[in-house]
């Protein structure tokens, strides 16, 4: 069908693919942290309650700078979505290697540079309970301080970047 709106119920029996609700939050002021494991990212998170526990959820994020620095090396900001209590969406675990839903590696530019990132996953998340999801970070290189919507140097100057990232939840029927 073209030019209809799927009911908040769902699609007629046989059909699947519709989008039954989505929600989103937009996060505009800055994060750092220096940890070496998963901290939350605030801002970054947002609640479903899916309408069938059959329906699946499209985790969308999209960041719109991150950064970091360290002299004479690159830093390695680490990402993974969180269902709950529960890492999705990740990587095989190998050796020492981090295993995480995405990465972005930041070069030097002495603390000017840094990257854009966005990343999807669809979840199956078998409930009609209200349930929250969350993005988190770590450093992924000697403890640097990693940045998500600002650049390393926050200088006032018309080049230095502030930025906003979005975390989406689209409920999809199946």
């Amino acid at each position: 069908k073209v030019n209809s709106i799927v009911p908040v119920g769902g699609l007629p029996s046989g059909s699947n693919g519709g989008i039954i609700q989505t929600i989103q939050t937009a996060k505009t002021d800055t994060f750092s942290t220096t940890s070496a494991t998963f901290t939350d990212v605030t801002g970054l998170s947002a609640t479903i309650t899916p309408s069938s526990n059959s329906n699946k959820v499209l985790v969308k994020v999209s960041l719109g700078f991150v950064s970091g620095y360290a002299s004479n090396s690159a830093v390695y900001p680490h990402f993974v979505l969180v269902r709950g209590s529960t890492e999705i969406g990740k990587g095989d675990s190998s050796g020492s290697r981090t295993d995480c839903s995405f990465a972005v590696l930041t070069n030097l530019h002495n603390g000017y540079s840094g990257t854009g990132a966005s990343f999807e996953f669809l979840d199956s998340p078998a409930t009609t309970s209200a349930t929250t999801y969350k993005l988190q970070m770590l450093s992924g290189y000697q403890n640097y301080t990693i940045y998500v919507n600002r650049m390393y140097n926050d200088d006032n100057q018309s080049y230095t970047t502030r930025a906003a990232s979005t975390f989406t939840l689209m409920e999809i029927s199946t």
